[in-house]
């Protein structure tokens, strides 16, 4: 990583989830620790989870609980809790969860109604991050350089660098105000947001983000220094002998059974729809779903329809550490996602580092973020993501395939992983930049 000798420091990496499946925050923060820094991730709580955890790969995870109530003013919260408490209270009236800090807006026109809503998710952000930042205070050790996870966790890592007077890195994963639910937001409230990020990266230290499509954006929209990209590869992996055979295992599934996975979060616009779509053409095929997210009660009542049974299978996130060979137990890692928004059309997602890793074909989105790196390493097919049939075609053809050449295909992804996508080299330019950012190395 680097020459000079690693002087033991304090990393606290800010995350606004349970750091269960995270893997970039466990690929940092194993190899921070495996290099003899004190790490803690800063996470939060939710049921069944344990408030401090050590985890085996040498740092520890402390959760507190989170909510946008929570972050209501104390009289004002009280308020509110005996509001939904009171049975006297009219229908409609009481306050909303997390999502809802003002209750369902019902009255006038639809544009004033989803202006109204959208300001009301904002409000719900902004009480559910001012509730980690207060229990965070409380919980987090000090620190000398501080690592925050996206736009909920940059706010909460601001306020430790100044209590600390710690450095602070902005880990910028996605151009969030054209990501997800985010971008369906209106028009005032997505401005309203960008100017708060905007003033976020700007107080940060460092802006580091995925890729670099992503750091052109931001380093326009931020007004600050190109960001550093570091990117989501998986570890470096030298494959075993004998393939693995997770899904038939798990699954009980014949031999001569192949495996079309797709990995990663269940929402809207990640191309599931289309691929459980393509299930009918692929004859010889099963589709598997391994992940969690807002679809997963909806794909798996999918699962059981008749016509689906026995050919779609929904299976929970697995930890990073045994990802990869999950992933190695597929024939196709399929990644067609939709070109929805500028975030979807610049991104390289996770799945397909791991895939290349994991040296298994991919059929990924012709889009500018994917589209450089799987041609130029021929891991894999493009498609054009809109178009279930060239989906269906793709996968289909790879299918059909003689094994030797499809695992011709996924052999140049692996050593493509093996000479420059791995977690190693990403690691290394990372810690460069920790070392110049503390005038201390890493």
């Amino acid at each position: 990583m680097t020459d000079a000798p690693v002087v033991p420091q304090r990393c606290v990496l800010v995350l606004p989830s349970t750091a269960e499946f995270d893997s970039r925050t466990y690929r940092i923060a194993s190899t921070l620790s495996g290099r003899g820094h004190e790490v803690t991730v800063l996470a939060r709580l939710a049921p069944g989870l344990a408030v401090a955890e050590e985890h085996p790969a040498g740092y520890r995870i402390l959760r507190v609980p989170v909510s946008a109530a929570g972050g209501l003013p104390g009289p004002v919260r009280r308020l509110a809790a005996r509001f939904r408490r009171d049975p006297a209270a009219p229908s409609g009236s009481r306050a909303g969860p997390v999502g809802q800090a003002g209750g369902s807006v019902r009255a006038g026109p639809p544009r004033v109604r989803r202006s109204i809503a959208g300001f009301d998710r904002l409000a719900a952000i902004a009480l559910t991050v001012r509730d980690q930042r207060l229990a965070t205070q409380r919980a987090a050790p000090a620190a000398d350089l501080v690592h925050a996870m996206a736009y909920m966790g940059i706010p909460i890592g601001l306020d430790l660098g100044r209590r600390d007077g710690a450095v602070v890195v902005y880990d910028a994963r996605d151009i969030y105000v054209d990501a997800a639910n985010l971008a369906r937001l209106p028009k005032p409230a997505r401005r309203v947001f960008a100017r708060l990020e905007r003033g976020w990266a700007r107080r940060a230290t460092r802006v580091i983000t995925v890729n670099r499509p992503y750091a052109e954006v931001m380093a326009e929209r931020f007004g600050v220094p190109e960001p550093l990209i570091v990117l989501n590869c998986a570890y470096r992996r030298e494959p075993g002998p004998d393939r693995p055979r997770r899904f038939h295992e798990r699954l009980g599934l014949p031999a001569t059974t192949r495996i079309v996975l797709y990995q990663g979060g269940f929402s809207r616009d990640r191309g599931i729809e289309q691929l459980i779509a393509a299930l009918p053409g692929l004859p010889d095929a099963v589709l598997v779903l391994l992940g969690y997210g807002p679809l997963q009660a909806e794909l798996e009542a999918r699962a059981q329809e008749a016509d689906l049974a026995e050919r779609l299978f929904v299976l929970p996130a697995v930890d990073p550490t045994e990802l990869i060979d999950w992933v190695a137990s597929a024939d196709i890692v399929a990644m067609p996602i939709q070109p929805t928004t500028l975030n979807h059309r610049l991104t390289t997602p996770n799945k397909l580092f791991e895939a290349m890793a994991a040296g298994v074909p991919v059929v990924a989105s012709d889009l500018p973020g994917m589209a450089g790196i799987v041609g130029e390493t021929g891991c894999g097919v493009l498609v054009e993501p809109a178009d279930p049939e060239a989906l269906e075609a793709a996968i289909r053809g790879l299918l059909q395939l003689p094994r030797e050449a499809r695992e011709a295909i996924g052999r140049r992804g692996l050593e493509a992983h093996l000479a420059t996508y791995n977690w190693e080299a990403q690691a290394a330019i990372l810690l460069g930049e920790y070392g110049r950012l503390t005038g201390r190395p890493w």
